[in-house]
């Protein structure tokens, strides 16, 4: 089969050739993949900035397609059902957070972007029945963090005013989104103003661009300030983070793309009662909750641009440009 591999000796760094699959075991499925969609995460793979990377290794988290064939303790029901697969492996029976087995489909394993994927049959979810296969490859990674971080450490509640940083990315248009659903008053950051105004096209109530120097003076004027707070960047943005929440705020992180902040102003944390806490992707339960709930609200993942295999290239130097709104997807159709 086709299957993109990273490879340091590339000048790219990744390339499509042929892949062999191992054996089918007794608990595994095989998936013919119909889409796939890329995450951060393969990007930081491409670029070495990942641990226990190795080349050969299919790339790929997020993948939708049909069970083609399954080992002999699989029920043969999923034989030719149209799936979604969850990437989140190991994950332990503690609900607050992974286990030290955890691990992401996509690496060290073989991943989504081949024209197959082995997984274990646990893994696999019916495809939401209002999706194409486009939309079902984008939903699961990016769906399944933003769900957690808004809903299990958020606990978003109706008429709550929430602030998502970053809108453009894969998690946080779904945090977004989700808010949205839930009955949040939701806004969002961007560097780009266009990126803000496809967030609102979706019902966020306004937005703000971070780069603008007075964006926080204008954002506590316009809203009078955030109750919760869903951020992937940290880094020095957190000071401005911080002086738009309100007292006893949340602010919820997954993910420190920019690295740790250089200050933090503890003293307004304390003071102000804030709460500062760590997410990541989540657990079976959340990604079955998560399921219903994109069911039960008709949620449509946004897709920026949708790449055929051989174009995987152009596809993660978009990424890396940071220029997509949503999902950057390759189908293997």
């Amino acid at each position: 089969m086709k299957g993109l591999i990273l490879n340091d000796k590339n000048p790219s760094k990744i390339e499509v050739r042929e892949v062999e699959l191992p054996e089918l075991k007794d608990d595994e499925v095989l998936v013919e993949v119909k889409a796939a969609a890329l995450n951060h995460r393969d990007q930081w793979c491409r670029e070495g900035r990942y641990p226990n990377i190795r080349n050969g290794v299919v790339l790929g988290s997020d993948g939708a397609g049909v069970v083609s064939k399954v080992g002999k303790n699989v029920d043969s029901k999923w034989l030719e059902t149209e799936v979604v697969i969850n990437s989140a492996m190991n994950w332990g029976e503690d609900q607050k957070a992974q286990s030290k087995d955890f691990e992401i489909l996509g690496m060290p394993s073989h991943g989504t972007f081949a024209q197959y994927v082995i997984v274990k049959a646990d893994r696999l979810h019916e495809k939401p029945e209002h999706f194409n296969w486009e939309q079902a490859g984008a939903l699961p990674l990016g769906g399944l963090t933003a769900y957690r971080a808004v809903f299990f450490h958020g606990k978003v509640e109706k008429g709550q005013k929430v602030l998502v940083t970053g809108f453009g990315g894969g998690v946080a248009q779904y945090a977004a989104q989700f808010a949205i659903a839930a009955g949040g008053e939701v806004y969002v950051s961007s560097g780009h103003d266009q990126k803000i105004e496809v967030a609102k096209k979706q019902g966020a109530k306004g937005g703000f661009n971070y780069k603008e120097e007075a964006w926080t003076e204008q954002a506590k004027k316009e809203t009078g300030g955030f109750d919760l707070v869903i951020d992937s960047a940290v880094g020095d943005t957190w000071g401005k983070l911080l002086k738009v929440m309100n007292p006893g705020a949340k602010l919820v992180f997954y993910g420190a793309t920019l690295g740790n902040p250089k200050e933090l102003d503890m003293r307004r944390v304390f003071w102000n009662q804030l709460t500062i806490q760590g997410s990541t992707m989540g657990s079976d339960a959340d990604f079955k909750e998560m399921l219903a709930f994109v069911q039960e609200k008709q949620i449509l993942p946004v897709i920026d641009k949708v790449y055929k295999l051989e174009e995987a290239v152009e596809a993660f130097d978009r990424m890396k440009a940071g220029d997509q709104i949503g999902k950057i997807v390759i189908s293997m159709d």
